[in-house]
């Protein structure tokens, strides 16, 4: 498929969703990186339903880094492989502060670096986060044409 096409493609899908918009909820950059990571083999509904009871409380990263790995596991336990999730965020939390100045970086390839996000994950942040799709990459290139 050439580039036009895909340009083509691109054009129609956003004149017939022009509202589409990510089913997870989320009031921050960071708080989307934790419902990406627990997205993975769980529905979104489960995800936002877990969140709803978490962010409220807990939405910064020093909240998930200084958390008991138990108690974190036991707040996201619907949502399956808790414990290797639990890890990840704790992980993805403390390299946000210590390297990020507790701010997500906005831009894929720092992303990708993250605990518990690879390039997909990385991709739905810049999308739905920053409204910025794959800054610094060829699909980039792609969006600025139409």
């Amino acid at each position: 498929m050439n580039k036009n096409k895909v340009i083509e493609i691109i054009k129609i899908l956003r004149s017939k969703y022009p509202d589409a918009k990510c089913s997870l909820d989320f009031s921050s950059p960071f708080e989307l990186g934790i419902a990406v990571m627990l997205s993975a083999q769980c529905t979104d509904e489960r995800v936002n339903k877990i969140t709803a009871t978490i962010f409220p409380k807990y939405n910064q990263p020093e909240h998930f880094a200084n958390m008991d790995i138990t108690k974190l596991e036991q707040l996201i336990h619907s949502c399956g492989f808790y414990r290797n999730k639990a890890k990840n965020i704790k992980l993805y939390s403390q390299k946000i502060i210590e390297d990020y100045n507790g701010e997500l970086p906005n831009d894929i390839n720092e992303l990708v670096k993250l605990a518990g996000l690879g390039r997909k994950s990385a991709n739905v942040i810049m999308l739905d986060a920053f409204n910025d799709p794959q800054r610094n990459s060829r699909r980039h290139t792609l969006q600025k044409s139409i």
